[in-house]
């Protein structure tokens, strides 16, 4: 999960035939305190099950929809997590699945968000 800036809020590492929604459910458990009370999403959280389960947590969920793909336009909250997976993406570690151990990866991910977080404070390259 992450801000509007495309910051790590939380993170949970779960196992390959989890599906995304379960994933969702499992990072709001887990963290729920972290987490805010607006969620945004793309079209594969639809549905009034999924979206009646988010509300009993307290979390209102807003599916933003994807435009007319016949020309590009910038499209608002939909880039933010794919860029901050391509910041991640540059850790070397991260690039490739190399850890054994789940929390492993786990901290990767915080190591790799905290160095960022740290080059954007300090301006440094």
């Amino acid at each position: 999960m992450v801000d509007h800036l495309g910051l790590l809020i939380a993170a949970t590492i779960s196992s390959g035939n989890c599906g995304d929604r379960d994933g969702l459910e499992a990072l709001i458990y887990f963290n729920s305190s972290k987490c805010p009370k607006k969620l945004f999403a793309d079209r594969g959280y639809i549905g009034k099950e999924f979206r009646n389960r988010l509300l009993q947590y307290g979390f209102d969920l807003e599916i933003v929809k994807s435009r007319d793909k016949k020309k590009f336009e910038l499209e608002a909250r939909r880039w933010i997590v794919e860029r901050t997976f391509a910041w991640l993406g540059k850790n070397r570690r991260l690039s490739k699945d190399y850890e054994l151990i789940s929390t492993s990866s786990l901290s990767m991910i915080y190591l790799a968000m905290t160095r960022i977080m740290l080059r954007r404070i300090t301006k440094t390259n």
